[in-house]
């Protein structure tokens, strides 16, 4: 038996209802033919293979290109901050109390790594950071530059995260693991498979200079395939929605290649995209722009497809006498409603990240025609629109390959007493 219930044999759905009071349980099973199982495999067939073929054809034969000027790649070294002293932010003179308008500090910092473990150094003055301030007990990272003079090696690189980070990831997975149980288990066998998939293909197939496009379109069908029938099951009602994935994902890249290139979309709009380009000139920031959009609306279009085919499936096996049209209008009518919330999540997503840009805009007193027109919300309105297309997109089209594939499945009752 699969983690999600379904039966190797063909046998995909499996639902238990207990009546009370009648002293026994119906086991109401929904089983695939052969024929259907066939058919559904042979839909398939081609985007896996084709998806294989890509990953073969654009892995990357070398490891990523290092860039050191960007500072991410120094020499970090943890510390506790043990002394703390507010300095002139015109000198190293200590003033005592921190004054009006002051933000520089001398630290004292307790080396907590490597191999001056346990020495108290003091890294060159440090800006205090805007918001939150230094305490003693801190532990931070301290940035090392081997080749400097003594009193200069040392600097104050960041706040270390790793344990709330690392704390709150616990807390995800047992979270998502209680309420989904083992099928929560193959969920985040998929999210570290994704996440794996992005990390060791598509980061690295793209700073070898391959297309952004391609590379993203490949990276993400291996991400829906693993994710995907992981968390639910190899099983025809999984194949539906993976299907349905693919065609939505489909146009969802055809109508971001034409607005890209209409709306005249470069790609250099952050400071971002810019660094890449100077560090990294191989890589096309336009492409990267449309593999983010292609990414970025799966991440939708998979929680869509698979909810309207557990729809249809339900519906199914709640009234074994609908058919593929009564199935389809029902599930189409949760559709609807999904997609109503959805869209309005994805502009709030936006607006929720770009608070800080949107508010600069508005003590600018710009207008909304000019802030539209800009390159950097320019492009964040095509990504939102083209990924809301395809979501739409996706509801009937997995909702019809779903209504279809169920009324060719009879359900099967048992008493058992």
């Amino acid at each position: 038996m699969a983690p999600d219930g379904s039966v190797a044999s063909g046998q995909y759905w499996s639902r238990e209802l207990s009546h009370m009071g009648t002293g026994h349980t119906h086991s109401h099973r929904i089983e695939a033919p052969a024929r259907v199982r066939r058919q559904m495999l042979v839909a398939v067939l081609p985007f896996l293979i084709a998806t294989l073929i890509g990953l073969a054809i654009l892995w990357p034969r070398e490891p990523p290109p290092i860039s050191r000027e960007l500072g991410f790649a120094a020499d970090l070294i943890k510390g506790e901050v043990v002394a703390i002293e507010p300095i002139s932010c015109g000198g190293e003179e200590p003033v005592g109390e921190v004054q009006e308008g002051q933000s520089c500090m001398s630290l004292d910092v307790r080396l907590t790594e490597g191999e001056s473990k346990g020495q108290v150094v003091t890294p060159l003055p440090s800006e205090e950071p805007a918001g939150r301030p230094f305490s003693e007990g801190d532990k931070v990272f301290l940035g090392y530059s081997p080749d400097s003079p003594p009193g200069l090696r040392y600097y104050f690189a960041d706040f270390q995260r790793q344990l709330p980070l690392a704390l709150l990831a616990v807390v995800f997975a047992a979270v998502v693991v209680a309420l989904g149980r083992w099928r929560g288990v193959a969920a985040l066998g998929g999210f570290a498979m994704s996440l794996g998939v992005i990390t060791f293909f598509i980061l690295p197939a793209i700073l070898a200079g391959r297309s952004p496009l391609a590379v993203s379109i490949i990276g993400a069908s291996a991400i829906m395939l693993l994710a995907l029938y992981l968390a639910h099951g190899v099983n025809v009602q999984t194949t539906s929605a993976v299907l349905g994935t693919f065609i939505s994902l489909g146009l969802t890249g055809l109508l971001a290649l034409v607005f890209v290139e209409a709306a005249s979309l470069t790609g250099f709009a952050s400071e971002e995209a810019i660094f890449v380009n100077i560090s990294a000139e191989q890589v096309n920031l336009q492409g990267l722009l449309l593999g983010g959009i292609i990414i970025g609306s799966l991440g939708v279009l998979d929680d869509v497809t698979i909810t309207q085919a557990s729809a249809v499936w339900e519906l199914h096996a709640a009234n074994p006498a609908f058919g593929a049209r009564d199935l389809y209008h029902s599930a189409l009518r949760i559709g609807r409603h999904h997609i109503a919330s959805t869209v309005n999540t994805l502009l709030l997503a936006y607006a929720g990240a770009s608070l800080p840009l949107l508010i600069l805009f508005t003590l600018a007193g710009a207008r909304f025609g000019v802030v539209v027109n800009g390159e950097i919300v320019a492009q964040e309105i095509v990504r939102t629109l083209v990924g809301s297309i395809g979501l739409v997109a996706s509801v009937p089209i997995t909702t019809g390959l779903a209504s279809f594939v169920a009324s060719r499945s009879p359900v099967t009752a048992r008493a058992e007493g």
